[in-house]
């Protein structure tokens, strides 16, 4: 069936191709008269997906560096000569063209001069996934530069989510995912699976390579679908050259072979400008077991003392912490030296508190699990109202008042993370901050507790079952009926009142 699908497809294209017809209204584009007005826009709509990125062990929301990091174009840039660059890029080994001419080298300086930071830690991101990408590249035939994609796409970032709903490494959308047979969900998304979705992305290549027998139009496809490649090469009269098609490309997809191009360079390159691959704490060794039960991430986490963001790292495709293994078998990836022991304990951890992390009360709700997620209210939390100042944005405003950029969004119904000057935005803050911001005293923040109870205020990294075990005889299933909870989160400074076991 899969075979007939992808028959079918390259048909229609083909037909498509041959109702071409000419009409060259527009010159190729030259390096002497590029449009050079409008590049800074350019960069800013492919920075969306660039900047998604260092989510390692950080729990940063993935939006904060994009609303940070806004191309400055008045911003100097360091004279190197074109010889400079066209000597360097026709020294690498590359089987796809890398070309030099005004574009690139904007993307160059972008990468080289006024991103640094950012590169630097999307280079130590390469030393985990590089290896996975040209692995499943050479299985299918594919040219090795083909895993500079995710850099452009995503950053590297599994988790990565587009204002249009691309997801993952990759940026597969809903439709290309399942067409290319990725497993999407309430509990798993293989989008942001780094293996199943590079295979998925290998095959979407191979396609497209039969379709365009032309490297550079495939990576442009790639990013904005086969139709406006088909579109942009009919009105350039027939001509299939990526830069004879340049300007009838979608405005948000000419920046991206370019943006291909100077990421191959940045990567070769890298040590001329002074950055720095920063380190990240994935483990470079890892084993994956075949999990056929039902298990919760939090039970391989307080058994084996695994952090519990190390196993969402390793596992970014399970939306819940759950790995819903009840018709067929899913993938766990953990660290190596961690096979052993979770072999010797696997019943323990079956069995932790199986009772608590299978509730049926707990059990989750498919509709919050889509694009239009809307995020639930914090438990405890103090609604503000906070009024959009000069110099703001949504990852500062996110960063003081504790909350993250996709929170923000949610609440207020924003669709990007554009915000004006005046604008008031709903806030839902936790009690330790709505004191800091003066919108309660300390003395508003005690609770009044009757006699066996305490009084527990979360602190960062707190956990419903991390606090139960502070307290002899306390579950965690107790601490959500005493307390009301209408889920399992709980938030810094957030008080929760323990029932005191005698």
């Amino acid at each position: 069936m899969k075979r007939i699908v992808s028959c079918i497809f390259t048909l229609s294209i083909s037909l498509y191709f041959n109702q071409i017809i000419a009409q060259n209204t527009k010159p190729a584009i030259q390096d002497s008269t590029l449009e050079r007005s409008g590049l800074s826009a350019d960069f800013n709509n492919n920075l969306d997906s660039l900047l998604n990125l260092w989510y390692v062990q950080q729990s940063v929301d993935s939006a904060n560096l994009t609303a940070k990091m806004e191309f400055d174009s008045t911003a100097p840039l360091v004279n190197i000569p074109d010889s400079v660059y066209t000597k360097r890029l026709s020294k690498i080994n590359s089987f796809i063209e890398l070309p030099y001419n005004s574009i690139v080298k904007s993307f160059i300086s972008m990468y080289t001069q006024n991103k640094k930071d950012v590169v630097g830690v999307m280079m130590g991101l390469t030393d985990y996934y590089f290896p996975l990408f040209e692995e499943t590249l050479d299985l299918y035939q594919l040219p090795q530069e083909l895993r500079f994609l995710p850099m452009i796409e995503s950053a590297l970032n599994p988790r990565a989510v587009s204002r249009a709903g691309a997801t993952g490494l990759w940026q597969f959308m809903y439709g290309t995912g399942r067409m290319y047979k990725l497993t999407i969900n309430s509990y798993v998304d293989e989008r942001r699976d780094p293996i199943a979705s590079t295979h998925a992305a290998a095959r979407y290549l191979k396609d497209l390579y039969s379709i365009y027998k032309d490297w550079t139009l495939v990576i442009a496809a790639y990013n904005c679908g086969p139709g406006n490649v088909n579109k942009a090469i009919r009105r350039a009269g027939g001509k299939k050259n990526y830069w004879d098609i340049y300007y009838y490309l979608p405005r948000e997809t000419r920046g991206y072979v370019p943006a291909f191009i100077a990421a191959i360079y940045t990567y070769n390159y890298y040590k001329e400008y002074n950055i720095k691959p920063q380190m990240v704490n994935i483990p470079q060794t890892s084993d994956t077991l075949m999990i056929s039960h039902m298990l919760h991430l939090q039970q391989v986490s307080e058994v084996l003392g695994i952090p519990i963001s190390l196993l969402r790292d390793l596992n970014p495709q399970y939306k819940l912490d759950v790995i819903p293994a009840k018709d067929r078998a899913f993938s766990l990836k953990i660290p190596l030296d961690a096979v052993g022991p979770f072999i010797d304990k696997e019943k323990e951890i079956y069995s932790y508190k199986d009772s608590i992390y299978f509730n049926p009360r707990n059990s989750i709700n498919p509709t919050k699990f889509t694009s239009s997620y809307q995020y639930d209210v914090p438990a405890g939390s103090i609604k503000y109202e906070y009024k959009v100042q000069s110099g703001d944005n949504l990852g500062f405003i996110s960063e003081r008042l504790g909350v993250t950029v996709s929170q923000l969004r949610s609440w207020n119904n924003l669709y990007s993370n554009m915000i004006r000057l005046n604008q008031r935005l709903v806030v839902y803050v936790s009690p330790r901050i709505a004191t800091q911001l003066g919108i309660i005293t300390p003395t508003k923040t005690a609770q009044k507790v009757e006699a066996g109870y305490v009084v527990h205020t979360v602190k960062p990294g707190d956990t419903l079952w991390t606090i139960a075990r502070q307290y002899p005889g306390v579950s965690g299933e107790d601490i959500i009926k005493i307390n009301n909870l209408k889920s399992d989160r709980v938030y810094p400074g957030q008080t929760l009142k323990i029932k005191a076991k005698t």
